[in-house]
């Protein structure tokens, strides 16, 4: 079967051009969290505890609406359940720009949270049943989501060069941008709009599958340590003072370009080559090149542990979503399930990194990655020998 022949079908093709193009949105959105973390904290008087909470509470969102936007879709339609999660983009950035107290702060990043979990759910789904469990078309909807990850701190880097306080305007910016992704989904065909639940083995039945929570476990692990680096590495290199404000601004942008390379490369190499060797690859890479990150002291060679720490994880989340496309194209809920469990990661990192820089220092905080980064290699080299297995049964 031609793997890209659902391009040959105008809705398809109108659902992945939509859908490719609100995920550049919400990159800017999930970068932004970071990027406008150090802003917000001097501009607020935060301390680092609080700016782990409401980094938390960004992933509370996320892992919320990972979970009701998957659900909802049953009973209201995917139409009514985007629509309503999407509108929180444009409202937390009003809250923002409105807010001068710590609860308005918190309630914006949680609705953030509530924004992105709903677009990630959204599209990887819609994306994944145009071409079930092929690899290229997820790699190339999370590239689209590295071109506005990188793109978010080049703005901000622009505004704040000359007057710090001019991070106000990235947030005006960003409301924009919010509710532009609020009619892209508008004008997104969906097709069927109410998700049916399915009879064959139950619309449960994935809990019985192994590949369900291998999943789970890599994907976990593995945002554990991407919201860990993103929402804490730009304040990390200005605190300890490795790197100056620009340039620690700089490295998010460094991440997310060498992030996009990596997805467009693995996008590629996964029509080349077995996708099971790939992972394995990146997960040795985000191991090896996260700890060059953290114990170097020169700015050439914490630049090049970036680089290498962004090329080896890009493709580590679609690629294990692509191992389960079989498994959510049978039960659509189950994606909800996935989601929901690994986001919890993302969720207890943060503020774990937080309450230790608080109490030892942002370094020491940072520290706690290198265990999260081990054991997700591990998971990731558990998840390809099951996978293996099963196929070498198969095909007895």
């Amino acid at each position: 079967m031609n793997q890209n022949s659902f391009l040959q079908d105008s809705t398809k093709k109108k659902q992945f051009l939509c859908s490719y193009g609100v995920f550049v949105i919400n990159g800017m959105l999930a970068l932004s969290i970071g990027s406008l973390l150090p802003f917000i904290r001097d501009a607020r008087g935060l301390d680092y505890a609080f700016c782990g909470l409401i980094v938390s509470l960004h992933s509370v969102g996320n892992l919320v609406s990972s979970f009701f936007a998957g659900t909802l879709p049953v009973f209201i339609g995917r139409k009514k359940s985007i629509l309503l999660f999407n509108a929180f983009f444009a409202l937390a950035y009003l809250l923002i720009l409105l807010g001068g107290n710590r609860i308005l702060v918190a309630l914006a990043f949680f609705l953030t949270g509530l924004a992105r979990g709903a677009t990630s759910n959204f599209c990887n789904t819609t994306v994944n049943s145009l071409a079930p469990g092929v690899a290229w078309i997820l790699n190339g909807l999370h590239a689209m989501f590295s071109i506005g990850a990188f793109l978010f701190p080049i703005l901000l880097t622009v505004l704040t060069a000359k007057d710090a306080s001019n991070w106000i305007y990235a947030c005006y910016f960003m409301l924009v941008m919010g509710i532009l992704s609020w009619v892209l989904y508008f004008i997104i065909p969906t097709e069927p709009d109410r998700i049916e639940r399915k009879e064959k083995g139950g619309s449960l039945g994935f809990f019985r599958e192994k590949l369900f929570y291998l999943c789970i476990l890599t994907l976990f692990f593995y945002l554990c340590a991407e919201q860990g680096v993103i929402g804490w590495m730009i304040t990390y290199f200005q605190d300890t003072g490795l790197l100056d404000a620009s340039l620690s601004q700089i490295t998010a942008s460094v991440l997310w370009i060498m992030i996009l390379a990596g997805r467009l490369t693995t996008a590629w190499l996964s029509t080349r080559m077995r996708k099971e060797r790939l992972l394995v690859v990146m997960g040795i890479g985000i191991v090896c090149f996260f700890f060059l990150l953290l114990f170097s002291r020169s700015t050439p060679w914490i630049m090049f542990g970036i680089m290498g720490f962004g090329y080896s994880m890009a493709g580590i989340y679609p690629t294990t979503v692509s191992f389960s496309g079989d498994l959510i194209e049978e039960y659509p809920v189950a994606w909800s399930f996935i989601l929901t469990g690994a986001s919890i990661g993302s969720i207890v990192m943060p503020s774990v990194i937080g309450r230790i820089a608080d109490t030892a220092g942002i370094y020491y905080g940072m520290s706690s990655i290198v265990a999260v980064v081990c054991i997700d290699l591990i998971c990731i080299i558990a998840l390809v020998w099951y996978v293996g297995r099963n196929a070498k049964e198969g095909k007895k």
